[in-house]
Formats: structure tokens, sequence, C-alpha cells
């Protein structure tokens, strides 16, 4: 859907029809080598993790099919049929009305509202209050993937465009009040680890040190794997070829991921450019689209790579926890990618405040388990046979959905999380103002 919805948005934008057509192609081969890279990920790491569990012997009941499953069960809604167009249909008018600098074109993550949409209808049997929910939930959306723009355009120097997941978005508040801490605290404040920058800056020349290795992601994969391998108790051929396997994902991921951010610029530049010859005051929009585009950018893998096995190990060791992280283990990439940034490519940073989401994580997909499965158990997408219990290690644990729905479930400290978040927000925000401006004073800079 995506590459022919952007091929429609660049034609109407009057892009030439050869670079058109050449960049929605793009776009497609980009997205495509990121879900190949993953599935392949996906299908070398989860008979390890669960031979690992089967090795320590341990028992997690709650299985964790990733967010997948929970796309299709959300599609199948009766309610997605009407949440997509309101969704649409309310980004459009708060763009005209200029409530939000956001353009929400990436139509497959508007999932993410419907599913919160038919959780408070499975709850209260009212279709207006899912309805409701989905809403107020891409509210948050647009202005959050507004005010990460600059750090997009910052760390990666990608203009007019930022991520559009509610799972990448949601922890945007969190990471500006984490940053603000982190600036706060001796020696912590001082305290770098940024593959990215390290290897602009690395000089060229034929020598490689010990953090040089170490900030490239494809060393990281192969340590990951071969050290997951060793822990499942694989034998010495397995072993290795885990972590060769591993070590390719990361190798070919930033190479598809790059593929996507070169095709969206020329269609982003035009759009902006036509709807500020018609609105002039409708400048400097920001296209929302998928964080295929950020993963190329070293910090966010090498992150996503670290978080991926402390998550094993936290999800061991957690009170309370009843799932072991598996079929969305690797969505930790995208989901910290935006926090990535706004830390200023800082992987140390980065892994620090992973760590209490994670740990949200795992309780919170633990919690909604019976309720994901009552859904699938209603949808015909999806089959639920001898599965028991499911949920999704990240998406199902999302904590800012978690919030909306204790919310409307009337629960008491949902109200004080919700004057929290409204709070955080506001450090988002000024943090936004505050990058908008330094990033305007360096094009000035850079200009003169």
């Amino acid at each position: 859907m995506l590459p022919v919805i952007m091929l429609i948005i660049a034609l109407a934008a009057r892009v030439p029809l050869k670079r058109a057509v050449f960049s929605a192609i793009m776009l497609a081969a980009g997205f495509a080598g990121v879900f190949i890279a993953f599935d392949f990920f996906v299908a070398n790491i989860s008979p390890a993790v669960q031979q690992l569990s089967r090795v320590r012997g341990l028992n997690f009941p709650v299985l964790d099919v990733g967010w997948p499953p929970l796309a299709a069960i959300t599609w199948a809604s009766p309610l997605a049929a009407i949440c997509i167009p309101l969704v649409l249909v309310l980004n459009l008018l708060m763009v005209a009305t200029g409530l939000t600098r956001t353009l929400y074109i990436d139509i497959w993550n508007y999932w993410h509202f419907a599913l919160i949409g038919a959780l408070v209808m499975t709850l209260s049997g009212q279709l207006w209050l899912g309805l409701s929910a989905s809403l107020v939930l891409a509210v948050y959306c647009f202005k959050a993937t507004e005010w990460t723009a600059p750090d997009v355009l910052r760390e990666t120097g990608l203009a007019g465009i930022s991520a559009s997941p509610i799972s990448v978005n949601g922890l945007a508040p969190y990471t500006a009040c984490v940053d603000w801490l982190f600036d706060r605290i001796p020696l912590v404040n001082r305290i770098s680890y940024n593959p990215e920058q390290r290897s602009r800056h690395r000089p060229d020349d034929g020598q490689i040190d010990l953090l040089d290795l170490l900030s490239e992601p494809m060393v990281i994969g192969l340590l990951m794997g071969l050290a997951l391998a060793a822990a499942a108790g694989y034998d010495l051929k397995q072993t290795l070829e885990m972590g060769v396997h591993i070590s390719a994902v990361m190798f070919l991921l930033p190479r598809s991921a790059g593929l996507i951010g070169e095709a969206m610029m020329p269609i982003t530049t035009a759009l902006r450019d036509r709807i500020t010859h018609y609105f002039p005051a409708r400048s400097e929009l920001i296209v929302a689209i998928d964080t295929g585009f950020l993963m190329h950018h070293k910090s966010v893998v090498v992150t996503g790579l670290l978080l991926m096995m402390l998550a094993i190990v936290v999800a061991l060791l957690l009170p309370g926890n009843r799932v072991l992280p598996l079929g969305d283990l690797p969505n930790l990439i995208s989901v910290m990618s935006i926090s990535v940034l706004m830390f200023r490519g800082n992987v140390f940073r980065a892994v620090l405040a992973g760590l209490p989401v994670i740990v949200t994580f795992l309780w919170v997909a633990s919690e909604m388990a019976p309720l994901y499965t009552t859904l699938a158990q209603q949808s015909a997408s999806f089959n639920t046979r001898d599965l028991g219990l499911i949920t999704a290690f990240t998406d199902g644990g999302h904590q800012l959905r978690f919030l909306l729905f204790s919310l409307y479930r009337g629960e008491p400290w949902a109200f004080a999380g919700v004057l929290a978040l409204l709070g955080a927000s506001y450090v988002l925000w000024r943090r936004a103002v505050a990058s908008n401006r330094a990033n305007a004073e360096q094009s000035v800079r850079s200009n003169a």
C-alpha cells in the first residue's frame, strides 16, 4: 500500500513521472529488504530463545506472537473500517487549521489507533467510546511526530520527516524527561558512546581500534549471536552460524533502510513545496512514515541489539513477568529509534533509559494477554488453537496505550498518569522549540 500511496502523492505534488516511479520502486525495495532482514533474524533467533527456555527449565505461559498478529486482529475488527477514514479526516482538518504540521500518510500504521479502539470497544461494548479512544491517541501521535522531527533532522539530515508509529512516539515524553535528568547528573552527563558519530568522524587511516569494532553493528551482531547460541546450548557449528547470520542481518538492514530515506526525500520536498505554494501559512510540514528509514543509523541498531540481549535477561529475572520476548524482540530496534536520536545517538543513555521501558513492556504485555487472546479468538484472521494466552512484547505492552485503556476503565492511577504525561509532553514541546531554533541557527551559519 505505502509505495502506491507515495506514487499517487508524488504525482499530485508534480514530481516528474520517471522520478516518482523510481522513488516508489526504491521505497518498496527498501521496505522489502528491511522485512526480509527481520524475517531472517526472527527465523534464527526464535529457535535459540525457545531452546534457551527449555535448557534452563523455564516456564512462561504467555506466548509472544509479535506485532503482526495484533495488526491482523485489529484490521479484522469492525471498528477499523470506521476508524481509518476518521483518523485521516482528523489529520487533514488539523493540518488545514494549523493545529499540527504532521501529514500522517503512513496508512498501515493506522492499525495502532484502531487497536486501542478495539480494546475499549471490547471492554465497554460501545463503538463510540472505542472511536473516541482512537482519535485521542491519533491527536497525541500527530503532535509527538511533529515534536520529534527536529531530532531526526539534527541526527540524520533528513528534513520534514519523522517516525509515524505510536509505539515509537509514545516514548518521546519519557525520553525528553530522562535526557533532561541525565544532563544534570554528574559524571553520567559526560559519558557518551556514539557509534554513528564515530563512523562519521573516524579518520581514514586504515587503523581500527577496539571502540571502532564495537561501533560496528556487524560486530555487535556477531557477538550477540555467539552469546545467545552458547547460552542455548548450541554446538560449535550452530554457534558460529548463528553469529554469522545475525552479523549479516546487521549489515543488510542499514543498506535497505538507506533506500527508504533516499526514496522519500524528493517526494517530501515536492509535497512541502506544493502545499506551501497553495497554503503559505502551512509551510514546513512533517511527513510521518514508518521507522524503516532510521535502520541505517548505527547508534539505533547497536542500541536495539544491546537491549534485545538485556530484554531476555530481564525477562528471566523479573518478578510477575509471564512472557519471554520472542516474536516482538527485534521490534526493540524500531521502538527505541526516535529515543536514540533524542539522546543524540548516545547509546549509553539510550540503553540505560531502555531498561525501565523493557520492564514495563513485560509487565503490561503479561497483564493484557487475556484481552489480546479474547480479541484473537473473535477474529477469523488468526488461528489461536493450541496457543494458549498470547501477547506481543512491545506493541502488546505499550505503556501509553495501556494508560489510555486504564483511563477508560476508570482506574484512579490512570488519571494521575495522564497528568504526568501532560507534564512530560510539555517538556517535549519545549525541547522541540529549542531544537527548531538551534537547527535554524545552524542552517543560517552553514549558508553563510
